[in-house]
């Protein structure tokens, strides 16, 4: 059995829009609900969990009335770690296998993409991961993701670029922050993540080192990377309506 845990408390302050983020409109329907919708056709979960703020849970339940979903609400926005443990006690005693969490500001993952994340997870944490040859034109749009730490092809760790040196910057394959985990080794080692970074928040990826410190294995998928653009600002959802109407030309 497996659960989709979408994030969808942020306020989206750099959109310069009153609405919360993922209910930007992107060609006119709310981005978040591409992502909704492409995980009703993948058939990898039948009750998606969204993770709401107090200040933006009603207008988002409104909008969204007509999925079937679950809703957890992060009180405090202290990083994308703490915002998966708030669904802590929805989740932990459920009879589930795998636990995949998505961005709801990540509109273009693919049903079939999903799907192949479920067949090829088969280690505690599997994470989607993107390549890009540089960072101009609408690659722009991933120069301040995470960047992938391999050590002889394996993944090591997971640096955030205010984290990142100037030479860890340069890495060309990085981070949506899209992860599949086996559900109880999540339980186990969520409350080891600590906060010591220049954003004093809890990063879900920095599960990646303390699974490497198991010497747990860290398996990957590579997507696309115009499967794995997200949305954060009026730029970057420009480059999304682009993106989505080179996508129906092609229909």
């Amino acid at each position: 059995m497996n659960k989709v845990i979408i994030l969808a408390a942020g306020k989206g302050t750099r959109m310069g829009t009153e609405l919360p983020k993922v209910l930007a409109p992107l060609q006119g329907r709310p981005m978040i609900k591409y992502l909704i919708e492409s995980v009703i056709k993948s058939r990898i979960c039948t009750k998606p969990v969204i993770v709401v703020s107090p200040d933006n849970q009603e207008i988002i339940k409104h909008s969204l009335a007509e999925y079937d979903l679950d809703y957890i609400i992060q009180d405090q926005q202290l990083g994308t770690g703490h915002a998966v443990s708030c669904t802590k006690e929805l989740l932990i005693d459920s009879p589930i296998k795998n636990l995949v969490v998505f961005y709801g500001d990540h509109p273009f993952i693919q049903a079939e993409t999903m799907e192949k994340l479920i067949v090829n997870h088969y280690d505690p944490i599997t994470i989607m991961t993107t390549r890009v040859a540089n960072f101009e034109g609408w690659h722009r749009n991933f120069v301040r993701w995470g960047r992938i730490i391999r050590n002889d092809g394996e993944i090591q760790e997971i640096v955030e670029f205010k984290d990142a040196s100037l030479e860890q910057q340069k890495i060309k394959e990085v981070n949506p922050a899209l992860f599949c985990f086996d559900n109880t080794w999540l339980w186990k080692n969520i409350q080891q993540l600590e906060n010591n970074n220049q954003q004093q928040e809890y990063y879900l990826t920095d599960l990646i080192k303390i699974a490497t410190a198991q010497k747990i294995r860290i398996n990957s998928l590579e997507i696309d990377p115009q499967e794995a653009v997200g949305i954060n600002s009026q730029e970057e959802l420009a480059v999304a309506e682009e993106l989505l109407g080179r996508r129906k030309q092609t229909i």
